[in-house]
């Protein structure tokens, strides 16, 4: 049976239209289970009915006649339950009623199954029998099977608009995905096509190894002068850091790395296109087997340069459209940063890529460029959406795809005063985040991989409330020396002086992973990662703790956070290791202040060891995207369960306020350094729970500092008690909404559904 469903699928992705697939699967469907009749019926929610869309055993002119609403008859039956029904005898089930139109009545057996789609009832599989027979288990499976492949095929229709009835509600399609860089945008999909196949070049024996050497080279000089064009675009509009990740490019270009590799394999008897596709192959598989989404980025990074490098070497490969829409919405199967600086900068509003994730190269480009992004929308057709209007929200990591007039008009509308918001709150941006009843609540800032204007934050805010260390090893070659890594840390701590500096220790594995460095783990986000890495290479963490001592001599606002901490003896053992590298310095003549040290609390356990952890450190500060992330056990780069992920989770705001609370007993600082801390409601609370400084990324400041001004701190106490009575997400973000709405706040937030 396997086979057999393995051909029917095939058939049916490879059919030309709607009508097609449905066809295929209806006269499959019924051959492969020996039935008399298999139908299908579709939903069209403007109507509320279900359509029969196409039969096979049924009279052929009640296609596109017959309809029924949810729960009329057996078909309506298993739309409203969304549950299979498998009948015996159908005519004596109370629910059955007879359609003259279909000719049924000859039939007694009866098997449905709903067609669901990302939670949603597409429409109903049926099949049917003359005979008496009650299909069995194997049956049953095989056609629920058949429902999920034809949900895939009806969104690929509604995406492409060949689904024309029945249709959605709201008249277009939307896909969700992973939400990577808020915003919002309308424009055109500019489908991005690799620039060459990799899996379709053969092999050839080169009749001239030297010519097929030249042309090697000719390829890669000519990606290496587009890779440093699209930089250039770039330049002026992101860090110097985050040039680093063209520079990356370059250097995976060099004769030393790629070239060198390609041009052995051509001495050995392959032609350049096919050596070319071997090395990049098989650099790629060895990566993609590793389940890390880091070291995954650094195999579509390298399947880029190869298509890249492949494409100067064939003559007919596609190429990079010349020119761009106005509003271009960049779409592909997996966008790089070399594709982005492609389009031009005032053109480009958006980016939807099938695969990446949050770390991914490209994602870390839009956030520092302020572009909308959603990565892991599955179930997009890219061939045929090239040119279609768009719609994309990155606040909730959704696409609309020909989205109809009500719909363009509504976003039109968010986006101009979400433009006009920004503008006004700016005005405000030096003033204290200071209550209306006088309570100062200190505002810092995470640094990292994100454009910041240096010296105007510095009014701003109330120091660095993270930096992420292992931003500047991710983009090294090489883990980054002790001279190197003291250089950075001396322009942070310089730029922001007198104010403190948080920085966290290395925090690699999980999401984020070094390309020198691999980490090879069937689960990553469970096991080697954070402090556990670097306590089991203290010469990494030695180093790191030298270089940050180092370069706090004479500014003496450095902090020093310890991650993914779990258990008391990993801060006994890494205390240790700041006594120790701060004896060294002394002995080196280096006259230093201990800094303060302070923990993540992101591992749950942590909760429950305060005590212990209070009596050895100084701060505690709450990541909690990885505390909400390990809470509710959801992968929030995983777009199956994305939408599970929310720091309002009632158990997330529970186990919080237990922590603040906890932390005013034992007389510790604690702040909060994650999404819900720049989230303007979600800073209420923390506020209410009485933590005493939020830090957040750079552009959430002005709506943080903006709702803070306009409530007082007896206000969010009582937002607080009012929202830890709540017993659903749903019920909590309703009532924030709510509470936000009467304080005149809304606006504040993101667009309701």
């Amino acid at each position: 049976m396997l086979d057999v469903l393995r051909r029917i699928i095939q058939e049916v992705n490879g059919a030309r239209s709607l009508e097609a697939a449905l066809a295929t699967m209806v006269r499959r469907i019924r051959k492969a289970m020996r039935t008399d009749v298999c139908s299908i019926y579709l939903f069209d929610a403007e109507r509320e009915r279900l359509v029969l869309m196409d039969t096979l055993g049924l009279h052929s002119e009640a296609v596109g006649q017959v309809s029924m609403e949810l729960g009329e008859g057996l078909v309506g039956l298993v739309g409203q339950r969304e549950e299979p029904l498998n009948l015996e005898d159908a005519p004596s089930h109370p629910y059955f009623r007879y359609f003259a139109e279909t000719g049924e009545e000859r039939f007694s057996s009866f098997l449905g199954v709903p067609i669901i789609h990302q939670r949603r009832m597409l429409g109903v599989l049926v099949v049917q029998q003359q005979a008496m027979r009650r299909f069995d288990e194997g049956d049953e499976a095989f056609l629920i099977t058949m429902a999920a492949q034809l949900a895939g095929v009806l969104a690929h229709a509604m995406a492409t608009g060949t689904l024309t009835r029945p249709a959605q509600a709201d008249g277009q399609a939307m896909f969700a995905g992973v939400a990577a860089s808020p915003g919002m945008a309308s424009g055109e999909l500019v489908v991005l096509m690799p620039p060459a196949d990799l899996n379709s070049v053969p092999d050839l024996i080169p009749t001239d190894i030297e010519a097929e050497i030249t042309r090697l080279h000719e390829a890669i000089a000519n990606v290496r002068k587009e890779i440093g064009v699209a930089a250039a675009r770039l330049v002026k509009r992101i860090s110097a850091q985050e040039v680093a990740l063209f520079d990356a490019y370059q250097q995976m270009l060099g004769d030393a790395a790629l070239g060198q590799e390609v041009e052995k394999r051509i001495r050995e008897g392959q032609w350049a296109p096919g050596a070319l596709a071997d090395v990049v192959k098989r650099h790629v598989q060895y990566l993609e087997r590793v389940d890390d989404n880091y070291l995954r980025e650094r195999a579509a990074d390298i399947r880029d340069l190869g298509r890249r490098v492949l494409a100067h070497l064939q003559e007919d490969s596609p190429r990079t459209p010349d020119t761009f829409p106005e509003q271009t919405i960049l779409i592909g199967d997996e966008l790089s940063a070399a594709s982005l600086g492609e389009v031009p900068r005032d053109k480009l509003v958006g980016l939807v890529s099938i695969r990446g994730s949050s770390t991914s190269h490209v994602a870390i480009l839009a956030r520092a460029m302020g572009i909308p992004t959603v990565l892991g929308m599955v179930d997009l057709p890219l061939p045929r959406l090239n040119g279609a209007r768009a719609i994309l929200d990155g606040h909730r990591g959704r696409l609309f795809v020909r989205p109809d007039v009500e719909r363009e008009h509504h976003y039109e509308t968010l986006i101009a005063e979400e433009k006009a918001l920004s503008e006004v709150l700016e005005h405000e941006q030096d003033r204290p985040s200071e209550t209306s009843d006088g309570y100062y609540m200190p505002l810092m800032v995470n640094t990292g991989l994100a454009v910041e204007a240096v010296a105007s934050l510095k009014s701003r805010v109330g120091g660095v409330g993270l930096y992420r260390t292992e931003v500047p090893f991710m983009m090294n070659e090489r883990f980054p020396s002790e001279q190197e890594q003291t250089r950075l840390y001396r322009d942070q701590l310089e730029s922001f002086a007198p104010l403190p500096v948080v920085m966290r220790t290395l925090d690699i594995g999980g999401d984020k992973d070094l390309p020198y460095f691999p980490i090879d783990e069937a689960n990553p986000f469970l096991g080697w990662r954070g402090i556990r890495v670097t306590l089991d290479h203290p010469e990494v963490l030695m180093v790191q703790l030298r270089a940050m001592l180092r370069a706090s001599v004479g500014l003496d606002n450095l902090c020093i956070l310890l991650p993914m901490i779990s258990s008391i003896e990993e801060v006994d053992t890494a205390l240790k290791l700041i006594d120790r590298a701060q004896r060294e310095l002394i002995e080196e003549g280096v006259k230093l202040a201990r800094p303060q040290v302070g923990v993540m609390i992101e591992v749950p356990g942590t909760l429950y060891q305060l005590d212990a952890l209070a009596a050895r450190v100084d701060f505690f500060s709450v990541g909690s995207n990885d505390l909400t992330q390990y809470l509710l056990a959801v992968d929030r780069n995983n777009p199956r369960v994305a939408s599970l992920y929310d720091a309002c989770h009632p158990a997330v705001l529970g186990a919080l306020s237990h922590l603040a609370s906890e932390s005013r007993r034992l007389q510790v600082p604690a702040s909060v350094c994650g999404e819900l801390a720049g989230d303007p409601a979600g800073a209420l609370l923390l506020m209410g729970m009485g933590f005493e400084a939020l830090s957040m990324n750079a552009p959430s400041l002005s709506r943080v500092r903006a709702a803070i001004r306009r409530v007082s701190l007896a206000d969010t106490r009582t937002l607080l008690d009012e929202t830890l009575a709540l017993p659903t997400t749903a019920a909590v973000r309703a009532h924030l909404r709510q509470r936000m709405g009467e304080w005149k706040l809304a606006h504040l937030l993101p667009p309701d559904d």
